[in-house]
């Protein structure tokens, strides 16, 4: 038992990962969390700002572009593959029991801000922990026109990575001594990822509901 947790305690730790499985790692990690359903609660938004941090102080010993591509590709690939999930296998999924991998909450929370934002969703949901992670699978169930899809999936995926790597490349790269405050990061994106979640669900409820209560007048 004390192992599984050791194992989670791994997996959630993104100094960790980048100082021991390097690249390849990343790269699988970015791909199950941006589309297969039991990867939500990897990290995301800060594994890419530190993983730019770590290759512009040396420590990830890979340039920019190669973390770059690698990283773009595998965010794009993840949420084509939820895409196909959804599309093929979203009535079992839609199906499928509460359990320690899938909330059937996780589904309608993503849905709520499909209804909000339409297909920009897949823009928005890439800077949203759990969202990120459905939103591909959802426009797979809704069958969504397949040429948006990925318009959005690339557009989505470039901005996600190109600001989040960029940036920590850029912080590490001009202040090298940022490595040292790695935890005060990964709090504040975990601060800032959380809040914007919530507040977004909040406003999306409040959205949908005010049509209703119109009528209703």
């Amino acid at each position: 038992m004390d192992q599984i947790v050791d194992f989670f305690k791994y997996l959630l730790d993104s100094k960790e990962i980048i100082q021991t499985g390097g690249l390849v790692l990343i790269t699988l990690i970015i791909f199950i969390e941006n589309g297969i359903f039991f990867g939500f609660f990897l990290p995301g938004d800060y594994l890419l700002f530190l993983s730019g941090v770590f290759a512009g102080t040396g420590v990830l010993p890979v340039s920019l572009l190669v973390l770059l591509s690698c990283i773009f590709g595998a965010a794009v690939t993840g949420s084509l593959t939820g895409y196909l999930t959804g599309r093929y296998f979203g009535d079992r999924l839609q199906n499928r029991p509460d359990s320690l991998f899938f909330k059937q909450k996780y589904i309608e929370t993503t849905r709520e801000y499909f209804l909000k934002y339409g297909s920009r969703t897949l823009i928005v949901a890439r800077f949203l922990p759990v969202v990120r992670t459905f939103a591909p699978i959802l426009s797979g169930l809704i069958r969504m026109n397949f040429r948006y899809f990925m318009l959005y999936n690339v557009l989505g995926g470039a901005i996600w990575v190109v600001s989040l790597v960029g940036g920590g490349f850029y912080f590490g790269e001009k202040f090298p001594w940022i490595v040292d405050y790695v935890h005060y990061i990964i709090i504040f994106f975990l601060a800032v990822t959380t809040f914007t979640v919530i507040r977004g669900y909040i406003n999306a409820r409040r959205d949908m509901k005010q049509p209703k209560e119109s009528v209703s007048e």
